[in-house]
């Protein structure tokens, strides 16, 4: 999610129409963009995914690329995940993955897996979350392998987000995100206390 996701919009029930349709676009882009490449993926697919007009694509986004380029910008989600201090940043980064699906049937960093082809823009995702996840959470880190480390924490919550998706009515489902959290997040802060 970027700023312009989240900034306030005026008017009152269709500001909450306009940014819910805001939302259902984003979720389809990701969704088209992970899967397929760039030149296949059209406004008109995607607004049907999203169940909106084309032109409310162009209304938000203007074009295809800067839609894209918004889908491919992970800098809010970090922005998210990492807006604690080091000795609380496992707990919390569980609590946001998991809040993240509940409460907008999204993950912040789960559609960057289905990006693993060679094509085209796909290769400009990974790169940005490489950049913008990975890198940035290595930065956050101190002491030795600080690199790995972002890698694994990075890959445990990747988990976390692919079990959510896959056990929807398990277990986790019926779990509070703080019981989540208890069970998960110490392994994650173990990573990131080194």
């Amino acid at each position: 999610m970027n700023a312009q996701e989240t900034a306030p919009a005026t008017g009152g029930a269709a500001t909450g129409d306009a940014q819910s349709g805001r939302a259902a676009i984003l979720r389809a882009a990701r969704r088209a963009f992970a899967f397929r490449p760039y030149a296949e993926v059209t406004l008109r697919g995607i607004a049907a995914d999203a169940g909106v007009s084309a032109s409310l694509i162009v209304k938000h986004f203007a074009t295809k690329e800067k839609l894209f380029n918004t889908v491919a910008d992970f800098g809010p989600d970090a922005d998210r995940l990492f807006a604690v201090p080091p000795e609380e940043l496992g707990r919390h980064m569980v609590l946001t993955v998991v809040r993240s699906r509940r409460e907008q049937q999204g993950d912040p960093l789960l559609r960057v897996v289905f990006s693993l082809g060679n094509d085209d823009e796909r290769t400009l995702l990974r790169a940005r979350f490489d950049q913008q996840i990975t890198a940035r959470l290595s930065a956050l880190l101190t002491g030795r392998d600080r690199a790995l480390r972002a890698e694994l924490i990075v890959g445990q919550l990747l988990g976390l987000g692919a079990t959510l998706s896959l056990h929807r009515t398990g277990a986790n489902a019926r779990a509070t995100p703080e019981r989540l959290a208890d069970l998960y997040a110490p392994a994650l802060q173990r990573l990131v206390t080194g």
